[in-house]
């Protein structure tokens, strides 16, 4: 009872699967749809008349001996197939074209969805599986569908062409010939069951197989330098086996509807040929009839055996598109209010009211957290790693939701207002430098698409990069490769500096902006921020004390909580957490103090 249980609720998510993908593109082709099931409904009507005009030809050509008639036959059949040839090519091409506007609009629409979700999303999401998703569950929903309506259209149609043929020409041998369909339907539901066991095996094989590339080429100097190159070829090898594998038993499991059909469609057409002699030596029925009948249960065989994989087909895309929705329909953990107003920025103060926040509900990271950073001022957040500082940064710019109290910029929640205001008044420098595909000219204007390339130019030359940006092959046209691997990393950071001080934001956030630069750099791109944040409100997280002994405030942060404020010198007097770093760094707390 279990067992039955489960088949029946796993068919019937299959097919509310099945039911929304087809009623989704349906509704978005129809049109298309239509002209495509008319040009298959004439090559079905062709293959038709081609096994009906042989029972006149038998009767009137050969047993009349009439050549003019074979001569109208003969050009009667090239029409025909001269109409099918060319309604196949017609569907064929409209079919294709559908398909690859489903796979592009699938793979647009899972992207956008990819967009919308919070950051906490790709937490809990291995990159590996995403990309997968994007172009291998797109793939699938096209797949499916073109089995189904190339199925159902052209082979469906061919077929009740043909049965009609037959049940005219003979209803009898029909029936004799038709005793084997229950054996075969039974045989392929069988198949089907296992090949979608098998296809959500195969999935997360793809899935893994993405992971190791994506690992050894985003990790290739550690990969590299700890000798690791058998460990991640042994673990490609592992993966592409376990692929490859399952791969050769869904084909196994395809192919048995081969000798499946071939043995049950053999025993069909024998049954046929020596029923349908006996009739016509026995009983006188014309030989007409009974050629027009073999000649049609033959050209039925090629269509019904793909009709009879139809389920096999179906089921492995199936498994791809149940993945493809199940994505789209995860709720974003982060969504905006519908009556969400725009941020208004007046003097750009951020303030934390008993803030409480954590990655994992058991384990807060922040722990009723409350501090104000003045507006035009800058505030230094300093402490030990993990402390929470990188998670202040992160919640200032909504990456997540408190789970107490409330952020506020200006006095408006961060929870009221849109993202993009919010996220548009503030530019962000992490310590994780991140630079896309493309050239350099076209990083640093991400901070503001449209920019000129004088202000480009002198953003580059505030952040001290424009000169080794000019030193590079192609200048500012130079391609940076994946994640700027062109790049070394204070090239990198320079260049995410540049980007930031082009968005010329009112709220400026540094994680460790200066952190991979040597000291003459770091000297004059610190005086570049120093330009930069006057005016402005900066929250910067420094490790290097030296880059914020000149802050407005300082906040040190420990374990989630603000356990000492002040400036530079009032927590230097303190002597209490602040002056210990100081003197870790310095070793001279009156050096440093001065």
């Amino acid at each position: 009872m279990r067992l039955s249980s489960l088949f029946m609720k796993s068919d019937a998510k299959r097919g509310e699967t099945l039911k929304r993908l087809v009623s989704e593109s349906l509704h978005a082709y129809a049109g298309r749809y239509a002209l495509a099931f008319v040009f298959m409904a004439i090559v079905a009507v062709c293959t038709a008349l081609s096994a009906w005009i042989m029972r006149d030809l038998i009767n009137g050509v050969f047993q009349n001996r009439d050549f003019g008639l074979a001569v109208w036959f003969g050009i009667t059949v090239f029409s025909v197939f001269l109409i099918k040839g060319v309604a196949a090519y017609a569907s064929n091409v409209i079919l294709a074209r559908i398909g690859n506007s489903i796979v592009a609009a699938q793979q647009t629409r899972i992207f956008r969805h990819l967009l919308g979700q919070g950051v906490d999303f790709y937490h809990q999401h291995a990159s590996a599986d995403l990309v997968t998703r994007v172009t291998h569950n797109a793939q699938a929903a096209r797949d499916v569908l073109q089995n189904i309506v190339t199925t159902v259209g052209r082979d469906l149609l061919t077929v009740a062409g043909l049965v009609a043929v037959m049940l005219w020409s003979d209803p009898l041998m029909f029936i004799v010939s038709g005793l084997v369909m229950p054996v075969a339907v039974q045989g392929v539901n069988r198949l089907r069951r296992r090949v979608r066991r098998l296809a959500n095996s195969e999935f997360a094989s793809l899935s893994a197989m993405v992971g190791v590339v994506q690992e050894t080429v985003q990790g290739v100097r550690i990969v590299k330098s700890f000798g690791m190159e058998d460990r991640m070829q042994s673990r490609m090898d592992a993966t592409i086996d376990a692929v490859r594998q399952r791969a050769d038993k869904i084909a196994t499991l395809g192919a048995r509807t081969a000798p499946l059909m071939e043995t049950l469609g053999g025993l069909a057409i024998a049954a046929a040929i020596v029923y349908g002699a006996w009739r016509v030596i026995y009983q006188g029925v014309d030989a007409g009839s009974f050629f027009a009948f073999v000649t049609a249960l033959l050209l039925a065989y090629d269509p019904a055996k793909r009709l009879a994989r139809l389920g096999v087909e179906v089921e492995k895309g199936l498994v791809g598109v149940r993945l493809m929705y199940e994505l789209l329909d995860t709720e974003p953990t982060l969504k905006e209010k519908p009556d969400a107003a725009a941020l208004k920025i007046e003097a750009g103060t951020v303030a934390f009211e008993g803030v409480t926040f954590g990655y994992r509900d058991q384990d807060p990271v922040l722990k009723d957290l409350s501090f104000v950073a003045a507006g035009g001022k800058m505030t230094a957040l300093v402490g030990p790693s993990g402390g929470g500082k990188s998670t202040i940064i992160s919640l200032v710019q909504r990456f997540f939701d408190v789970r107490d109290g409330r952020v506020l910029v200006d006095g408006q929640d961060v929870r009221d207002v849109t993202f993009a205001s919010l996220r548009g008044h503030m530019a962000f420098v992490s310590q994780d430098v991140f630079l896309f595909q493309g050239t350099v000219r076209e990083n640093i204007a991400v901070g503001r698409p449209g920019a000129s390339e004088e202000e480009i130019v002198a953003a580059a030359r505030a952040a001290h990069a424009h000169d080794f940006i000019l030193d590079l092959p192609e200048g500012y046209e130079t391609l940076v490769g994946e994640h700027g691997q062109g790049l070394s990393g204070g090239q990198r950071q320079r260049v995410a500096i540049a980007r930031a001080i082009l968005k010329n934001a009112p709220i400026m956030l540094l994680d460790e902006a200066t952190s991979a630069l040597d000291s003459e750099s770091e000297y004059e791109v610190q005086r570049a921020l120093d330009e930069l944040m006057a005016g402005r409100t900066s929250l910067v997280i420094a490790h290097r004390l030296s880059t914020v002994m000149r802050a407005d405030r300082i906040l040190v942060i420990d374990a989630g909580r603000v356990v000492e404020t002040g400036t530079h010198a009032e927590l230097i007097a303190r002597n209490g957490l602040y002056a210990h770093y100081v003197a870790i760094q310095f070793g001279d707390r009156s050096a440093a103090a001065e």
